[in-house]
């Protein structure tokens, strides 16, 4: 399943357009010694040496570490060094002037790019670069059913059966889903940004943050519709929303528990927290706020323990 994965990403020339831009923005030639932390196939890598990048250190503690040490031999790629390890393993690690490190997912920081890039400071020479270098989150109300009522068939179990905690389980998680402008609450320009993650200081896996809106009419909001914006290096940004050029990442369903309806000047709040680490993965909760009424919801409680 892992190539699978990343014959996605190779499809995805949105995404490898925006990482040569900023590779071509970066590097200087037969210059800049890079660390390409989570490489995969290698391909970003690859385009960094065409680009005129001197030397290349490649770590990925998957079994794509095979995989890419071929594709390079293939494409007669010199100058690399691979590291079968994950980055974090490496106690005296070359010094490179470039990090990069995508490992970024549907929610953002599910890969951990957070840490791997606080870990990949010590790999940098004085003055060195890392991409990307901030990460912006956005919400947005969403107004259709269409999402919620995939949520709600446990109601319609039948046969006398009560499946009211199933369905407290869809409520409490979280769903990759493509939200078109007739989903959302001003057809999603309304979107308001509730974390800001700069990569190039010290930055914290542990976030959290909020969004507040006042109603123009009578709405009912089933959930709320999570995507990020990228920046790579200054000038070239990715992003995941419904309005921005598609990419093979797609946006987020943060569900209602029961919908809220808000009068027309109403208010309307969506906060989340989340925090990720190597050991416990990514643990989200999220609370929103309209019409009188207030609703959490954590993903820890859509699992079986």
């Amino acid at each position: 399943m892992l190539v699978e994965y990343h014959r996605t990403l190779i499809s995805d020339k949105i995404r490898s357009e925006a990482f040569r831009r900023a590779l071509e923005k970066t590097i200087k030639r037969s210059e800049t010694v890079i660390a390409d932390v989570g490489s995969g196939t290698g391909f970003l890598s690859f385009l960094a040496r065409k680009l005129g990048a001197k030397e290349i250190y490649l770590y990925e503690h998957s079994e794509l570490m095979m995989l890419c040490k071929k594709l390079a031999e293939e494409n007669k790629m010199d100058g690399m060094h691979f590291f079968h390890e994950h980055s974090t393993a490496i106690i005296d690690p070359p010094k490179v002037d470039l990090v990069i490190s995508e490992t970024l997912g549907n929610y953002a920081f599910e890969e951990h790019i957070i840490a791997n890039i606080e870990n990949s400071r010590r790999f940098l020479n004085p003055g060195g670069t890392i991409i990307p270098q901030k990460i912006e989150q956005f919400a947005c109300p969403v107004i259709t059913d269409r999402f919620y009522r995939e949520l709600c068939v446990w109601d319609d179990a039948g046969y006398g059966l009560d499946f009211d905690a199933a369905k407290e389980m869809s409520l409490n998680n979280i769903y990759v889903r493509a939200f078109s402008r007739e989903d959302l609450l001003d057809e999603g320009k309304s979107a308001q940004k509730w974390d800001n993650a700069d990569l190039t200081g010290k930055c914290r896996s542990k976030r959290n943050g909020a969004a507040e809106w006042t109603a123009e009419t009578d709405i009912t909001v089933y959930g709320f519709a999570v995507w990020w914006k990228c920046t790579l290096v200054p000038g070239v940004e990715l992003a995941t929303g419904p309005l921005d050029p598609k990419t093979h990442w797609e946006q987020l369903y943060f569900p209602a528990r029961e919908p809220l309806t808000i009068k027309r000047d109403g208010g309307l709040s969506f906060a989340a927290a989340s925090e990720t680490s190597y050991e416990e993965g990514t643990v989200i909760s999220w609370q929103i706020a309209g019409g009188g009424k207030k609703q959490a919801m954590d993903l820890r409680k859509g699992y079986l323990g």
